[in-house]
This record gives structure tokens, C-alpha cells and sequence, in this order.
């Protein structure tokens, strides 16, 4: 039997678990498991290994940095973010971290990027917007960081500029701002700039169309929510560990 699953703490509700339950069933993939495993400390972290079935597994908060000090290899993207959310045990027994945020943002993305999607505002300076600005990089697209107060590397939503909305037409909230419970939040932008021609991208889920999509909507932009980057992000560890 083969087994796969998640590690963080705590994991009380699980995406990973019952994605890949459903999708060994829905595909009738054999002599596979999928199992939640909750680590107080990340330092039992090389006791899992001992379970010779394991072939790989997802992280979660809090441990995506944490992790990487016990692993014998590191892909491009982790190197570049400092975060692993997929770790694969390789035939000799060594353990290669990967981001898979990375591949499924940039596979939700570029479906809907137009030729004016050439600059780009990231809502926020967290880890997720690492993987953001990883995917915009590599897509040769320029941005600029929007922080709550400016720094060396951001700037503030007060510098946002009726201007710059009409030059930055891709805006990306990688902050927690609308997620539920908290729907009445979103990002300060100037919404009354926002036009057709912009793509709004939130890494939010639930609620569906959180209130940043739900004004861009009402100004004719195209919007996309971050479901599809989870499915299309734990898609992608399936193909790193059978790879």
C-alpha cells in the first residue's frame, strides 16, 4: 500500500485529504492512501520515514519553513520562496522539497492573461505572495508590492493612484482580507478605476467571489478566485510523486 499525506498543525480540516480520497475513487487508483498527520513538533518529522509505504507528503502551516533543514534537496521555486508544500521520497531514500502553489497559480493564471497583463500590483508581502511574485517573474511580468505601510520593497495603498490602476492591469490579493468569516473586508484599492481591461486574481476561496472580486465584477473586470490554484496545486503533487 502506498501512502501519501499532509502534515502541519493542527489539521482539524483537511482540503489535501478528502481531494485525494475522492480523486482515488473517482479514478479507481489502487493500493493508495491518503492520511492526515497532525505533528505537534516539527522535530518527529524524520520518525514518519520509518513508515517504509511513504512516498510523499503535503505541508502546511506551521511548518512549510520549518521543514526544509531536514531534506537532501530543494526544487528552483523553494529555493527562490523559502516555503515547501510537497516533499517526495526519492528511490534512494532522500527527500526533495517542491512548491506546488507555484505551478498551480501559474496554471490558473495564464489561461486569462491578455496582451495588456503586463504589469501587475501584489496585494500584500506574505508568503503567498513569494509564490505570486515567483510565477509573475517567470512570466517576464513587472509588478509592484502594496503593503499597509511602504517600505524599501512596497509601497502603500495610499500610493495606489487612479494612474497606476490604469497601468497596472492584473491586481493579485494574496492577503487573508474577505476570507471567511471576515467577508466584509477587502483590500483598499481604488475600485472606481478598475475597468474591463483588468484581471482581478484573489488566492481567497471562501466565500466564493470574496468582496475584492465581487467590486472588481461590478466594474467589468474579469475575476478568478484561488479554488482552482488548490485543486490545480494538489494535482501537481500527485504528478511530482509519480514522477
Amino acid at each position: 500500500m502506498k501512502v501519501y499525506g499532509l502534515i502541519g498543525y493542527p489539521l482539524s480540516h483537511s482540503f489535501s485529504k478528502g481531494f485525494f480520497a475522492e480523486k482515488f475513487s473517482k479514478e479507481n487508483i489502487q493500493g493508495c492512501i491518503y492520511e492526515n498527520f497532525p505533528l505537534e513538533n516539527i522535530e518527529v518529522f524524520p520518525n514518519l520515514w520509518q513508515q517504509p509505504d511513504l512516498q510523499g507528503i503535503n505541508v502546511t502551516i506551521p511548518y512549510k519553513q520549518d521543514v526544509i533543514p531536514y531534506l537532501d534537496e530543494l526544487s528552483d521555486a523553494v529555493k527562490a520562496i523559502g516555503a515547501v508544500n510537497c516533499i517526495r521520497r526519492e528511490s534512494n531514500g532522500k527527500l526533495t522539497g517542491f512548491n506546488t502553489d507555484v505551478i498551480g497559480f501559474r496554471r490558473s493564471l495564464e489561461p486569462l492573461l491578455q496582451l495588456q497583463h503586463t504589469k501587475a500590483l501584489v496585494l500584500g508581502t506574505g508568503g503567498a505572495a513569494k509564490a505570486v511574485k515567483f510565477v509573475l517573474n517567470e512570466l517576464n511580468i513587472s509588478f509592484k508590492e502594496v503593503s499597509r505601510t511602504a517600505s524599501a520593497t512596497a509601497i502603500s495603498y495610499e500610493d495606489i493612484t487612479p494612474e497606476m490602476m490604469a497601468e497596472y492591469m492584473l491586481i493579485i490579493n494574496t492577503t487573508p482580507l474577505g476570507m471567511y468569516p471576515k467577508v466584509d473586508t477587502a483590500p483598499p484599492i481604488p475600485y472606481e478605476a478598475v475597468t474591463a481591461s483588468h484581471l482581478l486574481y484573489d488566492l481567497v476561496y471562501n466565500p466564493a467571489i470574496p468582496l475584492f472580486l465581487e467590486r472588481g465584477a461590478a466594474k467589468g473586470a474579469v475575476i478568478k478566485n484561488g479554488h482552482e490554484m488548490l485543486i490545480l496545486q494538489a494535482e501537481a503533487s500527485w504528478e511530482i510523486w509519480n514522477s
